[in-house]
């Protein structure tokens, strides 16, 4: 079956990673508290942070037109902006089809069509509608084939749109913090597997995608580490493969991220610098996708894709979830 969201069955975190409203302090709050800038600072617009960072996951500008699993932003800026159209109504229509995705509610009937519809998440209603603001008020980043693309594909019925102001290029000389580094490589990491994987999962389905993690996952992440000059790893306190099992300390990083969502708090993710050394830790939770291999057996994993599970992971312990849960957390340590 073909899948909308890039990360749903290796049981990454969500396409866009799940924020909860602002509550109590439990010492976590979400990432945007770390990177975000006012809006009112062109060159860091909130909206832009939020969407580089959740929404390229998936809708990256830079992935070419055959290798996509999504749609870019620009499509669906396109989609959902006309003359007519005012910023209110913009992000409106963006909150109501995210907030519930369905096929009747989409405005991207061809992307419906190629990619399936987008599966339900958790999502945080001020985040979306600040990447709505952005979208609306500047120019996004884009694929150089889109305006054709777009033109050729609707007849001409379908009218290109990325009006709006223009963000200048970030200074080379800005210095990210080791949580920003941290966050951008851990995304970076999962954009490369998930690529890889939904070429498999388009072409031959959910249980495509359990035999690809078992011989792919861990060579695509060690190429990675190597290129970004990091050591990365995935860890559970129910791992799939035993060599996914936490320690005593993930282990108690693991719960804390835990209760903070289960409790509706908001959470940042972990960095401990020692020394020049950094240890950055961030949550893997569940998307409605993800339970298609890490829900319920015979519910909403299937019989099939249950079967192949238990072939090549004999001592699986990575079931059992529902949507929005933490499955288990990024590692990253780098200099």
């Amino acid at each position: 079956m073909r899948i909308f969201q890039l990360i749903t069955v290796i049981g990454f975190a969500s396409v866009i990673f799940t924020s909860c409203k602002n509550s109590k302090n439990s010492g976590y709050a979400s990432h945007n508290a770390i990177e975000n800038t006012p809006v009112s600072d062109s060159m860091k617009h909130s909206g832009k942070k939020l969407m580089e960072t959740q929404c390229y996951v998936c809708h990256n500008p830079n992935t070419s037109h055959d290798a996509r699993i999504a749609p870019p932003m620009v499509a669906i800026k396109s989609h959902y902006l006309n003359e007519n159209t005012t910023k209110e109504e913009f992000a409106d229509a963006i909150w109501k089809f995210v907030q519930k995705p369905s096929k009747e509610k989409s405005k991207m009937r061809g992307a419906v069509r190629r990619f399936g519809v987008m599966p339900y998440q958790a999502f945080n209603e001020e985040e979306i509608r600040q990447i709505a603001d952005y979208m609306y008020d500047y120019e996004i980043d884009e694929p150089e084939w889109f305006k054709k693309h777009i033109e050729e594909e609707s007849k001409g019925k379908m009218k290109y749109r990325n009006d709006g102001k223009k963000i200048g290029a970030p200074h080379s000389e800005e210095k990210k913090t080791p949580a920003e580094r941290g966050l951008e490589y851990a995304l970076n990491t999962k954009k490369e597997l998930g690529k890889n994987l939904m070429g498999a999962i388009q072409k031959k389905g959910t249980v495509e995608a359990v035999t690809f993690c078992n011989v792919h996952a861990y060579p695509i992440t060690d190429s990675m580490a190597t290129a970004q000059n990091a050591t990365i790893k995935r860890v559970s306190d129910k791992p799939r493969n035993p060599k996914n099992q936490a320690n005593t300390k993930e282990l108690k990083i693991i719960e804390q991220f835990k209760k903070a969502i289960a409790n509706g708090e908001d959470y940042q993710p972990v960095t401990e610098v020692e020394n020049g050394h950094n240890t950055f830790y961030y949550p893997i939770t569940t998307n409605s996708m993800c339970l298609q291999c890490h829900g319920i057996p015979n519910k909403t994993i299937q019989t099939e894709v249950l079967t192949t599970i238990i072939d090549l992971y004999p001592n699986d312990k990575a079931t059992g979830y529902d949507i929005n849960e933490v499955r288990g957390i990024w590692v990253l340590n780098f200099e």
